[in-house]
C-alpha cells in the first residue's frame, strides 16, 4: 500500500531513479515558477508511491490534481516511484528540499516520520479518518485506504490459487514474481503477510526460501507486475487491491486473490496511501492546501469511482459500481492489523533475513 498498510508498489531504494528523474507536471497549464500577486510560487511538488496515477490520464491523481489546479491555480508537479525510493530521495535532498508533500505506504510513512522528514499538519477532514489510519501527532494521515493482495492470470488459471503452498508447484516456475521487500511497499507486504500467516519470521523465511525456486527475481516496482500477469508472462504476482482493481479495467485477464496458509482463511491487511507535509517544504502553504483538497468530500467520493480504492474518510459511503464490486471482493477475507511499531523498528532485520533465506 499501497499501494504501499499497505504497503503498495515501490522502486529500488538504491536503484535507478529513471521513473522520477525529473519533475513532471501532472495538472494545470500554468508555467513552472508562475507566481501569485504576492510573489508566491503557484506550484506544489508531490513525491508519491505509484498506483494512483494512470498512464491514460484517468486515475484518481489525474482527476483530483486537475480539480485542485482549476480551483487554486496551483500547478501540481508529480514524482512517482516506490515507497522506499521516495523516502530515500527525500532523505538525500534534506539539505535542498524539493518535495512539499510525501505520499507513501506503511511502514515507509512511519520511516519518513522517524527520519524527521515530515512536519505536523492536520488537514481539513482528518477528524473523519480513523485513528489507526493517521499519526497521533499530525505528521501523516491516510488519503486513500487500500489492502494488500495478489494477482493472477484468469485466462491461464481459470481459478485463482488458494494457498501459499500451491505456489510451490512446478507450474509456477519462472511464472511468479513479487516486488522487492524493503524497497517496494507491496514487496514489504509479502514479508508482513507471510510472517502473519505462517506464525512468525522463521517459518515465513523457510517458506520464502522454497518459493524462491519459482520466483523470476527482484522487481523494484509492483505496478509493472500486473501488465506482465495480464499478458501471461507471469501467472501470479503481488500487488494491492486499489492499484490492481484500477488496472483490471484495461487488463481483462487480471484477477485479484488473497493467499491463505493451507487449512486457514485468506487474509489481508490495510495498506493505505498516507500523506504528510514535508519538513522545510519549499511551498509549505501550497502543500497544506493540497492535503486539504485530497481529504475533501469531493475528492474522497471519487476514490472508488475513479481510483478503485477505499475512501480514507469514514463518513464517505460510496455506492458506485466500483464500491459495490470492491465490497464483494473483500468478502470472506480476514483482515489483520500488523504491529507497525515492531515492523518500523525491525524492518531492516526482517529484510536481511529475507535476503539470507532467498539469496537475494
Amino acid at each position: 500500500m499501497p499501494r504501499t498498510l499497505v504497503l503498495r508498489g515501490a522502486t529500488a531504494v538504491t536503484g535507478s531513479l529513471a521513473l522520477a528523474a525529473s519533475l513532471t507536471a501532472c495538472a494545470g497549464s500554468s508555467p513552472a515558477g508562475s507566481a501569485d500577486s504576492k510573489g508566491a510560487e503557484k506550484v506544489v511538488t508531490v513525491y508519491s508511491a505509484d498506483g494512483l496515477k494512470s498512464e491514460k490520464g484517468d486515475g484518481w491523481y489525474d482527476r483530483v490534481f486537475a480539480d485542485f489546479t482549476k480551483k487554486t491555480g496551483i500547478e501540481v508537479k508529480y514524482v512517482e516511484g516506490g515507497s522506499g525510493e521516495m523516502v530515500q530521495r527525500a532523505v538525500r535532498e534534506r539539505t535542498n528540499t524539493q518535495a512539499d508533500v510525501l505520499i507513501t505506504l506503511p511502514p515507509f510513512i512511519q520511516q519518513a516520520d522517524g527520519k524527521g522528514l515530515l512536519q505536523s499538519y492536520v488537514p481539513q477532514g482528518a477528524d473523519k479518518v480513523n485513528g489507526a489510519d493517521k499519526s497521533t501527532d499530525g505528521k501523516w494521515t491516510s488519503v486513500v485506504n487500500n489492502y494488500f493482495g495478489f494477482v493472477y492470470n484468469k485466462k491461464e488459471l481459470p481459478e485463482a490459487p488458494k494457498t501459499w503452498e500451491e505456489l510451490l508447484d512446478a507450474r509456477y516456475k519462472g511464472k511468479l514474481q513479487y516486488s522487492t521487500p524493503g524497497v517496494a511497499g507491496d514487496g514489504t507486504a509479502v514479508l508482513i503477510k507471510s510472517m502473519h500467516d505462517f506464525g512468525g519470521k522463521e517459518p515465513a523465511m523457510e517458506y520464502l526460501k522454497k518459493l524462491q525456486a519459482n520466483n523470476v527475481g527482484p522487481s523494484s516496482s509492483t505496478s509493472k507486475l500486473a501488465p506482465k500477469t495480464d499478458k501471461g508472462e507471469l501467472l501470479v504476482a503481488n500487488g494491492d487491491v486499489q492499484m490492481n482493481f484500477a488496472q483490471s479495467k484495461s487488463m481483462p485477464n487480471l484477477g485479484i486473490w488473497f493467499p491463505a496458509k493451507e487449512g486457514g482463511k485468506p487474509t489481508s491487511f490495510a495498506l493505505p496511501y498516507a500523506a504528510g507535509l514535508v519538513d522545510k517544504a519549499p511551498h509549505s502553504e501550497n502543500g497544506k492546501k493540497l492535503l486539504d483538497h485530497l481529504l475533501g468530500e469531493e475528492a474522497q467520493r471519487l476514490v472508488s469511482e475513479v481510483g478503485g480504492g477505499f475512501p480514507a474518510r469514514s463518513d464517505i459511503k460510496p455506492t458506485d459500481a466500483n464500491a459495490i464490486e470492491l465490497t464483494k471482493l473483500m468478502t470472506g477475507v480476514e483482515i489483520f492489523e500488523p504491529d507497525w511499531a515492531d515492523i518500523d523498528k525491525n524492518l531492516t532485520g526482517y529484510v536481511d533475513a529475507w535476503k539470507s533465506a532467498t539469496g537475494s
